[in-house]
């Protein structure tokens, strides 16, 4: 049997010339099959391309009758080429005809090939199409033939993305890299966004696909690799990491690719084959995503995550570019897609260009989703493989209300949604018309909204949105968004501007929540099984009375002369309330005996979020000042339900029965002793939710800006007392009716409330 072709190398040279010829797009294929077949010594070599439609339809052929290009078809799955496609590997048969998938296709004349080599056409892990070898004679594909035939599919890969076969296409018909995507993900922050794809993590284009040297390109290769794992070990060695969890794990993950023999094997036999360096990592980490994604196990689909990310960080070493953000212009109508940020990267963008953001992770607490939301930015998390399906520039749609993605959209889907945003924009018109209004009730109920902030960028929306007031501030954030731990002057400063944005309007602190998904880098914290439930909040600022102490004192000092409401998070225990407002009495003598002007007047509250509390009721009223429920936590805890999980997330209701009793029984003690309550979860921002919490007997919420004007037009069109009485029956039924929800939506309806 004759050996492998020797010149792989040297059909990369003759593609490039290939390349750059001024011919028609037709002509350029039909030449590199052509070359492909001398090269290889094939009788046959055919180019199948992938449409929109799942057909993958034959657009070049050496060999084949010529009359089946653009006519002989292949569904996805379908014959041997559909099977390549579908499966996203290499197929080398000596016997094509034997195999079960095989399909014969009589306007190719294909019956008299036996031996058969197909490989897939990868770009970033997605298949592109199919490129085949065929002889008559049985025989099985050398490796290094099959490598080479990989290898010259990034040609063709380059070829469809740059859109030169678009022009090809039937009419009717598309390439599928262009078709348009919808991807069902979760709202994290409502609204619509129009715009175009600008990635957080630009996707590396290597352009010198074909190397001259194969020397010097493994020694670019070997230094680079040297360089990154210097990089991970170096990361391993730092004192925030070494006994960090989470961070650890993932570097963990990193070093382990860095130093697999197999990955850097594969790599070195690319550029052998006659490849630059930058792209023999592009073609080893697309056929690993493409393996990987199509992995059931999601410990290794996880794990791609972590291959991509350090494949990316190796060709940007290669290519002398720096990791993160280019320093490109932002378009005006940036939609960020990101497999996951943190809260300081979104604000590094400008705001007034950016319409939306994608994540492929993220979460309703996510810290970069508060912020989302804070900026008024519509907002799509768990959009799965978003970020191999877009590329810069491609136009899209983020629809915040239903959750979903709409990539490349057709004409009438963007018409559409364009209507969509002019509707919403009348709405806000008529919101803004009732900025100033009180929020009374129809029959004569006074509700008090605040709003939920947390960054100096929220502060603007207190005048814009006509809100009463600040009835959450989460001071974690500045420690969030930050580097390292902010000092007492770098707080006091964000404390007092906060103070002085509100004006005579109240604002309420809540202590440091961190903990649980609120990791903070710098500090050191053990690895929990329950993080939600283990140490955090409260409990941490308690352990740790230096940083509770110093974030009190810049609390203090901020407020002189002024009111200062602070409240305590994750309260289980009354102690936990007495211990800290110890704290607090200590912190205001050393004030006093300074000479420090301290708060004209001091309130102190607990947040309602641990079930444990809903028994001791009677006792906290006695040991606060005011309350406030935190309804995401409570349901949690009370439901045995983790709201990061979405398989169980959206199996209970935030409007279900026991959740609704244990508000009004909240709501019915604070009221017996005359302690104000104030609901401030996400909750309050769903006019649905907040018209019910009404009816239970809630007179101040909180909630995010942009939920103040619809809730307060809902606030102003409800019947109070007449929603009281149907909740207070359908709540005490014995029977157990459960249809809370559909009553709650037929009164609305019936009363003419909008929503």
């Amino acid at each position: 049997m004759r050996g492998p072709p020797a010149g792989p190398r040297v059909l990369l040279r003759r593609l490039r010339e290939i390349m750059a010829e001024p011919i028609s797009a037709q002509e350029r294929l039909d030449k590199i099959v052509t070359q492909i077949a001398a090269n290889m010594v094939a009788e046959v070599c055919s180019t199948y391309v992938l449409r929109s439609d799942g057909v993958l339809e034959l657009y070049a052929t050496e060999g084949l009758k010529r009359e089946a290009v653009h006519h002989a078809q292949l569904r996805v799955g379908q014959g041997l080429v559909g099977t390549i496609a579908d499966e996203a590997r290499p197929l080398n048969l000596p016997d094509a005809q034997s195999h079960p998938a095989f399909q014969y296709l009589p306007e190719t004349g294909e019956e008299q090939y036996s031996s058969f080599l197909g490989v897939p056409i990868l770009r970033a892990g997605r298949t592109l199409g199919v490129l085949v070898v065929q002889n008559r004679t049985h025989r099985t594909y050398y490796d290094e033939e099959v490598e080479a035939l990989q290898t010259t599919a990034m040609v063709l890969a380059e070829m469809i993305a740059v859109g030169e076969l678009e022009r090809l296409a039937l009419p009717g018909t598309q390439i599928d890299l262009k078709r348009p995507v919808t991807v069902a993900g979760l709202s994290l922050g409502e609204g619509v966004g129009l715009g175009h794809v600008v990635l957080h993590e630009p996707r590396v284009v290597v352009t010198a696909l074909i190397g001259e040297d194969a020397e010097a390109e493994s020694a670019r290769l070997d230094a680079a690799i040297a360089s990154l794992r210097l990089f991970v070990d170096d990361m391993l060695q730092r004192d925030d990491i070494r006994e960090s969890g989470e961070h650890r794990d993932i570097l963990e993950a990193y070093r382990m690719f860095a130093h697999d023999r197999g990955w850097v094997r594969r790599m070195h036999e690319a550029i052998r084959n006659g490849l630059t360096a930058e792209a023999a990592v592009e073609k080893v980490q697309s056929d690993t995503r493409a393996r990987l994604q199509r992995q059931t196990d999601p410990f290794l689909r996880d794990r791609l995550h972590d291959f991509d990310d350090l494949a990316n960080r190796l060709l940007r070493v290669l290519m002398n570019k720096p990791h993160g953000l280019s320093g490109e212009e932002l378009p005006r109508d940036a939609i960020i897609v990101a497999r996951n940020m943190g809260a300081a990267e979104l604000l590094d963008y400008d705001r007034e260009r950016i319409r939306g953001l994608v994540l492929e992770e993220g979460g309703p607490t996510s810290h970069v989703t508060i912020v989302a939301r804070a900026l008024g930015i519509a907002s799509v998390g768990r959009a799965n493989g978003i970020v191999s399906l877009v590329e810069n520039g491609d136009p899209i749609i983020v629809d915040g209300i239903a959750g979903e993605v709409h990539v490349r959209p057709p004409a009438d889907v963007e018409s559409a949604y364009a209507e969509k945003v002019r509707f919403r924009a009348k709405r806000q018109e008529q919101y803004r018309l009732i900025r100033d209004q009180a929020a009374v009730t129809r029959d004569g109920h006074r509700v008090t909204l605040l709003m939920n902030a947390g960054l100096l960028v929220d502060l603007p929306h207190l005048a814009e949105s006509g809100a009463e007031g600040i009835g959450l501030f989460r001071t974690e954030l500045q420690f969030m968004i930050a580097a390292r731990m902010p000092k007492l002057k770098e707080q006091q400063a964000l404390y007092a501007a906060v103070l002085d944005a509100a004006g005579s309007r109240p604002v309420t602190f809540r202590t440091l929540d961190i903990g649980g998904d609120k990791v903070l880098p710098y500090l050191r914290t053990a690895t929990e099984e329950n993080p939600a439930m283990g140490w955090r909040a409260i409990r941490l600022g308690l352990d740790r009375p230096g940083l509770l102490r110093t974030q009190i004192r810049a609390l203090l000092q901020a407020a002189a002369g002024r009111e200062l409401r602070v409240m305590l998070p994750m309260v289980t225990d009354l102690d936990e309330i007495r211990q800290t407002r110890a704290l607090i009495e200590r912190d205001l003598a050393h004030l006093r005996r300074h000479r420090h002007e301290a708060p004209a007047r001091l309130l102190m509250g607990a947040m309602v979020e641990v079930p444990a509390l809903l028994f001791e009721l009677d006792r906290l009223v006695k040991e606060v000042d005011f309350i406030s429920v935190g309804s995401n936590d409570l349901l949690q805890f009370l439901t045995a339900t983790d709201r990061g999980n979405t398989r169980v997330s959206s199996r209970f209701d935030i409007l279900s029965r026991p959740f609704l009793r244990a508000l009004r029984q909240i709501v019915r003690e604070a009221g017996k002793a005359g302690l104000p309550v104030t609901l401030c979860g996400e909750m309050a921002g769903n006019p649905l939710a907040a018209m019910t919490l009404i009816g239970l007997g809630y007179r101040s919420l909180s909630m995010s800006a942009a939920a103040l004007g619809p809730v307060k037009a809902m606030t102003q069109a409800l019947p109070t007392q007449k929603l009281s009485e149907r909740l207070e029956v359908i709540l005490d039924d014995s029977n157990g009716h459960d249809g809370i929800r559909a009553m709650l939506t037929g009164f609305a309806e019936a009363e003419g409330i909008p929503l």
